[in-house]
């Protein structure tokens, strides 16, 4: 990510020897001559760092410090300074210069000065945002799982990450959309590709758009300078900029307004970013991943979602599968889960009993994975000293105010049903609740349209071609 350098020096050869270095080290660089230029130029072209001279022909630098500081109170100053004025430079230091260099000016010295500087500042933005935050682990052994789905995904993404590491260093991967139900794990998908790729050392920063309003998510992610609306009083550096180097994933991307679609698209072109209020764009380097539970192709016709912006992100597509396709996994992530949980509550080793361990298998998932992990959250809490999980200790979900189908509670009359007799029935109800309109039908039961059309095939279910 290129920054920029604000020189204030009246020494003209200095000053532009200052910034021809500095450009060819790809540095945005602006000068200035006196104070009144330098107040204007930092008023306007926002820099990352300031060198300022103390002796400048309308008065002494320090004056214009204060009025920076008074402005910005992060902002970086450096003093240049003659030989005779070192006291100045230790009083500037005490008004809030981050540090000072004597002329003549070394050039080696000032870039090594420089990114001491910015490396500190980066690391006072990753502050800013991420303290406290505990970080979780990622990668593809947090996958769990052996089935087929499961093994394919993996392969999947194991090929992608060897193709991003024969990538050039300067040339970012390709966006990656993932796709899948609510709750089937498309953030383990998106920490594997991150955590297992080139980029493992670099920041992920995540993003659910679903989770803030939409008038919040443009200032996360792009940031904004100071003054740049009512309540702005500091600037603050968006996500997209703290991901500089590493990965961004924006999970939900479906419920992304317009507005800040078109400004992502941009990012994703030119690979620049602009802060609110800003006047210049700043070079990032990242790769994003988006993920999304939504029928994006629908949507992209009902024109609220950009094509453009879809076909971008879509260079290469996973999908996360359902539960419920990988049934031979449900015994031992519930073991997992289960372990897990009885970890976090001071439990002793629980254990499944073989009527548990049907029921799980049975059931549907409408929650996925996400759903699992509650059902043995809840079994830790409620199972008796001997710590043997019972069929009766799983707590199945209800959706839309229906009992999940499951082998464990039949439909009365209907006897003991097979699991694709159940998912008939689903579908079927789900149909005549949305008088056979399958988009409705498919955002009832949580999947996607392409989804809902492939299980309505298999199982011979017609419906109208156009809703």
């Amino acid at each position: 990510m290129s920054h920029a350098v604000l020189v204030i020096e009246d020494e003209g050869t200095l000053a532009r020897n200052i910034a021809r270095y500095l450009t060819r080290a790809e540095f945005e660089v602006r000068l200035a001559a006196t104070l009144r230029e330098g107040w204007a130029a930092f008023d306007e072209f926002r820099p990352d760092v300031v060198l300022l001279d103390l002796a400048l022909p309308d008065g002494n630098g320090l004056d214009l410090l204060a009025r920076i500081r008074g402005q910005d109170r992060n902002a970086k100053v450096i003093i240049l300074t003659g030989h005779g004025t070192i006291e100045n430079a230790v009083e500037a230091m005490r008004a809030g210069a981050v540090d000072y260099l004597t002329k003549p000016v070394a050039l080696g010295e000032l870039r090594l000065l420089l990114d001491r500087v910015l490396g500190q500042e980066r690391m006072e933005e990753a502050l800013s945002y991420f303290q406290g935050r505990e970080a979780r682990e990622g990668g593809l052994g947090a996958i769990l799982g052996a089935s087929p789905a499961i093994a394919a995904l993996r392969e999947q993404i194991v090929r992608l990450i060897k193709a991003e590491r024969s990538l050039p260093p300067e040339e970012a991967p390709p966006p990656v959309l993932i796709r899948g139900e609510t709750g089937t794990g498309k953030e383990l998908v998106a920490r594997a590709l991150h955590f297992d790729g080139a980029r493992a050392a670099r920041p992920f920063i995540e993003l659910n758009c679903s989770a803030l309003p939409a008038q919040l998510i443009e200032g996360e992610l792009f940031g904004h300078e100071r003054g740049a609306f009512t309540d702005a009083r500091e600037k603050r550096v968006g996500l997209i900029e703290a991901a500089h180097g590493g990965t961004l994933f924006l999970d939900e991307i479906g419920d992304v307004e317009p507005a800040v679609q078109s400004k992502l698209l941009k990012v994703l072109e030119d690979r620049t970013v602009r802060r609110l209020g800003a006047v210049r764009e700043r070079r990032v380097d990242l790769r994003i991943i988006a993920a999304t539970h939504r029928p994006l192709e629908e949507f992209v016709r009902e024109g609220r979602f950009r094509a453009d912006l879809y076909y971008r992100l879509s260079v290469v597509t996973l999908t996360a599968p359902p539960l419920r396709e990988r049934l031979d996994d449900v015994e031992l992530m519930a073991r997992h889960f289960l372990t897990q949980q009885a970890r976090r509550y001071g439990r002793e080793a629980l254990t499944l009993d073989a009527g548990a361990a049907a029921a799980l298998r049975r059931h549907y998932w409408p929650g996925n994975v996400r759903e699992l992990r509650n059902v043995m959250e809840q079994a830790v809490l409620s199972v008796g000293p001997d710590g043997v999980v019972r069929a009766a200790h799983l707590a199945f979900a209800r959706m839309g105010g229906e009992a999940a189908p499951a082998a464990t509670a039949p439909p009365p009359g209907s006897g003991e049903q097979t699991l694709p007799e159940m998912e008939r029935e689903v579908l079927q109800r789900a149909l005549q609740r949305t008088a056979g309109n399958v988009s409705r039908a498919a955002r009832d039961l949580g999947i996607s349209r392409d989804t809902m059309r492939y299980r309505m095939t298999k199982y011979g279910l017609d419906g109208p071609e156009g809703e």
